[in-house]
């Protein structure tokens, strides 16, 4: 069974975040980057269908050169081989440019299920995954949290929440699946591991080789377009409530809930 993981590189979920000078875009100094969590569930469920169907899984990654520290964590996860698709007209691009990326990628190699995280922490836009699906012409099962693959690897069966309720999907493969937490515990890379991804496979790609049309990708080319980045408004301080009894204070914070935030 030939696995692919499509993954991206985010801040750090611990790093402070600024906006940057432009005011559309956040400042990258100081910023340490990381796999997404929710594509690490996706490695993982990879590598559970791997141990069990033998095979092979692809990490694709796409961004700057930084991008191959991130698809090398997979690696040394016990992935066996990345893609990067790197290229300066990348830069800018939104959802819809990454995912034709990503799918041209993928069809230069052979396939039976993609993971990918159901969303990126950063931009939280959760389109990549139901995109990419569709330029392939394949079905997608969206935030599952549980997974079932046939013996003979032809069909595949998930769990996804629904407002409190599970929906049970089907599907045949190839099939795209987006991944959540609770779906597996992501494993840590064992310094063997760390070792021998030094010497996997990493092929990097440009939108050229890809036979795409660079013209339609970045800045320019964007469907939804970045306006301004603005802070949430800095928070007012807290009020301690005094008094001699816990009657007084209830007394007290009820007038204060009904006569100032007006809550009650």
């Amino acid at each position: 069974m030939n696995i692919i993981v499509c993954m991206k590189q985010v801040p750090d979920t611990e790093a402070q975040i600024k906006i940057g000078p432009d005011g559309k875009s956040i400042a990258e100094n100081d910023i340490k980057w990381v796999m997404n969590p929710y594509d690490e569930y996706g490695v993982e469920e990879a590598l559970r269908l791997k141990e069990k169907f033998g095979g092979e899984v692809t990490v694709i990654g796409l961004g700057p050169k930084r991008v191959a520290e991130s698809i090398r964590t997979a690696l040394a996860m016990g992935a066996d081989k990345g893609i990067l698709i790197t290229d300066p007209a990348l830069d800018g691009s939104d959802s819809l440019a990454v995912a034709k990326a990503l799918a041209a990628a993928i069809k230069t190699v052979s396939y039976d299920i993609i993971f990918a995280g159901q969303r990126g922490v950063d931009d939280d836009s959760g389109l990549v995954g139901a995109a990419i699906a569709e330029y392939l012409d394949i079905p997608q099962i969206s935030i599952i949290t549980k997974l079932e693959v046939s013996e003979d690897g032809k069909t595949v069966k998930a769990n996804r929440p629904v407002e409190g309720e599970t929906h049970v999907v089907e599907a045949n493969t190839p099939v795209l699946l987006t991944t959540q937490k609770g779906l597996n515990e992501p494993r840590y890379a064992s310094l063997p591991g760390i070792m021998k991804a030094k010497k996997k496979p990493l092929d990097e790609k440009t939108l050229e080789s890809l036979g795409l049309n660079a013209a339609e990708f970045g800045k320019d080319a964007r469907k939804l377009k970045i306006v301004a980045l603005t802070p949430p408004p800095q928070r007012a301080a807290g009020k301690i409530i005094d008094g001699d009894s816990p009657q007084t204070k209830a007394a007290q914070l009820a007038k204060l809930l009904h006569e100032e935030a007006k809550v009650i």
